[in-house]
């Protein structure tokens, strides 16, 4: 287009130079020449740059899809949602969440605490196993997470969300709870059983992250760099993380939904505040290690670990030998059941990150035979 623009810019100005030419050679009436010229003058202007009669502009983006919004506004759960709304750091902040009643009541609650790339939706299946077995389920959303707040300042700590669930299990009129914690929720569910022993019932990390301590080996990344490599995600890029770090290279049309909300937002013009928010999240796990603390924990707990999951937070930056030996989850089970008082240890075989994915059998006979 623009070779184009220059070519025919050069043919006018030599026109109009020839017209000039003219006026000494031939005897051409004055006003005629003067409408030449003007002639002239507007077709250069129609194709210089800057023009009044340029290409037509680009059409209109479409319209970002509101379900995607930064607290996903008009993207459906599985079930009601609800909203506890309180001040932290002072601010007002709201967390969602869903509270599922039982079937057949037996007397007992679980909450679920999603992972870092999740929201509480992907809690579905093990909602529905549950409550048909009498549990009320309660599957928040964590500030800054899903449908929950995404403030842009805050300090993100396991103890604070530790205390903002344990307000919400106070408002919602919960008692002594179970916690399964999945991932980064492996990481609060511990915390949160160090916070308030009193609470809790039995504690479940399947598949937690935080088994090892990744600062000890992998350079400091900071908040800043952690943002920009959040704002290049794509719908693409996340899918392709997933499949290489969670399903061994294997991608079934089923896994579409669990990144469906994570993979949208990356298309919505509120996606910065996400990001943000995820930047700040990353900082805070691999800052704050919960593992040098396992010995301490005073609650009946299981660990399911599937055993191909090799996911380790720095791997990309960690030096080569350190990067080889991280994220070994069968020897990091076993270690941590080691750790933990009375710990029970249930290995599942050819599985990766998402064992409840995965293998919902094994998985689901592993939490009905420990659960109260």
């Amino acid at each position: 287009m623009e070779a184009g623009r220059a070519i025919a810019v050069s043919e006018l100005s030599r026109l109009r130079s020839g017209m000039m030419t003219a006026r000494s050679s031939l005897s051409v009436p004055s006003a005629l020449r003067n409408f030449l010229a003007l002639l002239a003058g507007i077709a250069l202007s129609a194709i210089a740059p800057g023009g009044g009669a340029t290409a037509a502009p680009p059409p209109a983006a479409a319209p970002a899809d509101p379900r995607f919004d930064a607290e996903l506004t008009g993207y459906a759960y599985p079930f009601a949602v609800r909203f506890f709304e309180f001040s932290s750091q002072n601010q007002a902040l709201k967390m969602a969440y869903m509270d599922v009643a039982a079937e057949k009541p037996n007397g007992h609650t679980v909450i679920l605490l999603h992972g870092k790339n999740f929201a509480a939706s992907y809690w579905e299946p093990t909602i529905r196993l549950l409550t048909a077995r009498g549990y009320r389920v309660i599957a928040p959303d964590q500030v800054g997470f899903g449908k929950s707040s995404k403030p842009g300042a805050y300090q993100f700590s396991f103890q604070a969300l530790a205390e903002n669930t344990n307000a919400l299990l106070d408002f919602a009129g919960v008692g002594p709870v179970s916690v399964v914690g999945h991932s980064m929720g492996g990481m609060l569910a511990a915390r949160f059983a160090l916070l308030h022993p009193s609470r809790v019932e039995k504690l479940v990390l399947v598949n937690p992250i935080g088994l090892e301590d990744w600062k000890t080996v992998v350079p400091y990344r900071s908040i800043d760099a952690w943002y920009a490599q959040e704002l290049k995600a794509t719908a693409d890029t996340v899918r392709e993380y997933q499949k290489v770090s969670y399903y061994d290279g294997q991608w079934k049309p089923e896994y579409e939904r669990l990144i469906e909300a994570s993979a949208g937002v990356t298309r919505h013009p509120d996606y910065p505040k996400a990001a943000w928010c995820s930047a700040l999240t990353y900082d805070m796990i691999f800052t704050q290690p919960v593992v040098y603390e396992f010995p301490l924990l005073k609650v009946p707990t299981l660990l399911v670990i599937g055993q191909r999951d090799r996911t380790a937070l720095g791997r990309a930056w960690a030096p080569k030998a350190a990067a080889a030996a991280l994220g070994d989850y069968p020897v990091l089970g076993r270690k941590a059941a080691a750790a933990i008082p009375g710990a029970r240890l249930v290995e599942i075989p050819g599985v990766g990150h998402l064992p409840q994915v995965e293998a919902f059998s094994a998985y689901s006979e592993a939490l009905a035979g420990f659960l109260p």
